[in-house]
């Protein structure tokens, strides 16, 4: 095993000593992820465009009950940043080795917005690791359904950045020197309130987006998504459906239900919660209600 361990990065004023930084070398990738706490392992896995730090207000409860782990993906936060490799199975595949180089055979995983897909591939391709898994806020490539070009308004203001995101290169142009006008926006638009997610923390994300690099990372995921589309519907019908418990959870002025509906097509024993008042940034906006969620159904 080859890692290092450093002090946490962006430590929030109040947070437990319990956590600690790790710089761990899976072949050829290097990726970093905070890890604390005792008990058996919990992956927590970001969405976009974040890392660690989303999970930053829920990660201390948890911790008094589970060894936390919380990664930055490749691509994302201080992780490496190649050219390639961003579908959802060559992302699991990352994380994988990452909990075998931690020393973890088998773990619950908890995924929000693009760490539901890579949850989701972690639980179908690793079977025999992933014990229980919760996700939520995002939708499932090949069996979520996709909305008309011509949506209405409301749904167009919160879906856009997908067909931006997937553009060539012009959208790396456009952002280049605009990283706050671009993400920042994300974060204010995505809330139930604009105001939700303090500054300081949108200036984390930002911050951490002024790499080229990172910000071509962050479009890559979306560039492959229908690679990652055909992942799912391959290891479904090859496979069948996952069997292991799962939590679906929706932000009331969000997906709602959607999560569970769309959970409930390629596994068998899901529970669906809607999270009442929460808009998109679970972790952020409603970090109380989605601790007491997760320790409900992973004790």
């Amino acid at each position: 095993m080859s890692f290092t361990v450093t002090d946490v990065p962006y430590l929030p004023t109040g947070f437990t000593n319990t956590f600690t930084s790790h710089t761990v070398r899976t072949g050829d990738l290097t990726l970093h992820t905070v890890v604390g706490g005792d008990g058996p392992p919990l992956l927590l896995l970001p969405g976009w465009p974040q890392f660690w730090y989303c999970w930053r207000l829920v990660m201390p409860a948890l911790a008094e009950h589970f060894t936390v782990i919380a990664p930055d993906l490749r691509g994302m936060g201080a992780s490496d940043k190649p050219a390639t490799g961003y579908d959802a199975t060559a992302l699991a595949d990352d994380i994988a080795e990452l909990m075998t180089e931690l020393g973890h055979a088998r773990f619950a995983v908890a995924g929000y917005d693009l760490g539901v897909l890579v949850g989701h591939a972690l639980a179908t391709k690793h079977r025999d690791r992933v014990t229980r898994l919760v996700v939520g806020e995002a939708i499932l490539p090949g069996f979520s359904p996709s909305p008309p070009l011509m949506s209405d308004a409301a749904t167009n203001e919160k879906l856009w950045h997908f067909a931006f995101n997937r553009l060539a290169d012009i959208n790396e142009r456009m952002v280049d020197g605009r990283e706050e006008i671009y993400f920042g926006h994300q974060f204010t638009s995505k809330a139930a309130r604009p105001d939700a997610i303090p500054q300081s923390a949108i200036d984390v994300y930002v911050d951490a987006l002024r790499d080229p690099a990172a910000v071509r990372a962050s479009f890559e995921v979306y560039r492959r998504l229908d690679e990652t589309a055909e992942q799912f519907q391959r290891s479904h019908k090859e496979d069948g459906p996952l069997t292991i418990p799962v939590l679906a959870i929706g932000g009331e002025h969000s997906t709602g239900t959607a999560p569970a509906e769309d959970m409930r097509k390629v596994a068998t024993d899901v529970t669906g919660l809607v999270i009442p008042g929460a808009g998109h940034l679970l972790p952020e906006e409603a970090p109380q209600a989605l601790t007491k969620a997760l320790l409900d159904f992973l004790r």
